[in-house]
């Protein structure tokens, strides 16, 4: 085990997730804007959905392609610095849109840019992880990325930006930290961390060989169904609070706020704790707490038990970086794990992240205005038969 705080292991643990969090900051800033854009813009629930299906499906395409391309030619470092620059220069294209057309446009190239830097950083995180801390590191990259600053920092800082200087002007503000962290990268990335574990000539990107392996192949279910459970809920719900509970921006914003600490306490705490009982408990227990958060959402509105209740019930999100780094890389050898977490991610985004935001979109415009909830409690329950068919290792010792 590698000794002491200033180490190279923790170095690159903390530049990854200072990456990941400016990603995902500019990500979901369209979800916490979105009472402002869809004023203006004059949205739909169907046209909301559309719009977190766009930049998911971009994505998804990119996340395994871009990542397989990068493996088989061992371009790794190169291919995830450009992806760096490259959605942070694009990431003012949605502060320019001036329509549903102009803003889904803008969200395909920041998603096609995106895709790659969520594998290849966990990539680069699980070859440099101690065996023993692979769930805690996996976790502090989803903490400080979905969790810290893209839902506790953005949701205050952005909302308090559109109400002050307007909603353009915070997709402005939220693509300059991105340059900075493309330069650390390109001097920080070691060679070792970054290099091909096989040959061009052995590798390549067909992704039928992953399909052998029994957590690949359930594992894909199970994480269609966590990051369903997410996207069902998160294009939506800041609107729902606001049109529906009769929030107002900033309660909505503390709201969104206080959810983002679940996350991000969540995300250190469940990896974590898998590292300690095991995947696949820790897997179960907290799929079936996920169950109940929209039923927190929906019936305990306006009572003193609402925000406890979603804070609790809201650390599902954990699983995500289990279930989309975790799990992949222990399930394959050194030469394909970089491709599996591509290829998990890809897939998860295009069920969860494109698929289940439309389907939520429409039944929330044709049914009810909290269809979107049911939609994600039912993705939790359907997790759990993915679960109970992964065969998972037994906790490293220390």
């Amino acid at each position: 085990m590698k000794k002491g705080f200033f180490t190279y292991e923790n170095g690159i643990v903390l530049l990854m997730a200072l990456t990941f969090g400016c990603l995902f900051f500019d990500r979901l800033a369209l979800n916490f804007l979105m009472p402002y854009v869809a004023k203006d813009l004059n949205l739909n629930n169907t046209q909301i959905g559309l719009l977190a299906g766009a930049l998911s499906l971009a994505w998804a395409f990119s996340s395994y392609f871009s990542t397989a391309w990068a493996e088989t030619n061992n371009r790794k470092k190169l291919v995830f610095i450009a992806a760096v620059f490259t959605f942070s220069l694009c990431s003012v294209g949605s502060g320019w849109a001036v329509s549903f057309a102009t803003l889904l446009f803008a969200r395909l190239v920041m998603g096609f840019s995106e895709g790659p830097i969520i594998p290849l950083a966990q990539n680069f995180v699980e070859r440099e992880s101690s065996p023993n801390r692979l769930g805690l590191n996996a976790g502090i990259l989803q903490a400080f990325g979905s969790a810290l600053f893209g839902s506790i920092l953005a949701p205050v800082v952005l909302v308090q930006i559109a109400e002050n200087i307007g909603w353009r002007n915070a997709f402005f503000v939220a693509g300059i930290p991105g340059l900075v962290l493309g330069l650390l990268a390109w001097k920080f990335i070691k060679k070792s961390t970054a290099e091909s574990t096989v040959s061009k000539e052995q590798s390549t990107t067909n992704f039928t060989e992953l399909l052998q392996y029994n957590n690949i192949k359930w594992g894909i279910g199970a994480a269609c169904c966590v990051f369903g459970w997410w996207f069902a809920t998160l294009p939506f719900i800041s609107n729902y609070f606001v049109n529906t509970q009769g929030m107002s921006a900033d309660e909505m914003g503390k709201t969104m706020g206080l959810l983002g600490v679940s996350g991000l306490l969540s995300s250190i705490f469940v990896p974590a704790l898998s590292d300690k009982i095991g995947r696949k408990k820790v897997l179960n227990i907290f799929m079936i707490i996920g169950i109940f958060y929209p039923f927190a959402v929906y019936y305990l509105a306006g009572t003193v038990v609402h925000l406890p209740a979603m804070f609790l019930t809201y650390f599902m999100m954990g699983l995500l970086p289990i279930v989309a780094a975790v799990v992949p890389s222990e399930s394959v050898p050194d030469h394909l794990k970089a491709k599996a977490i591509g290829l998990i991610t890809a897939i998860a985004e295009i069920v969860g992240g494109v698929l289940i935001p439309a389907i939520a979109g429409i039944l929330s415009d044709k049914i009810d205005p909290s269809a979107f909830l049911w939609v994600a409690a039912s993705l939790a329950v359907f997790g759990l038969f993915f679960i109970s068919k992964l065969h998972t290792q037994s906790p490293k010792k220390v």
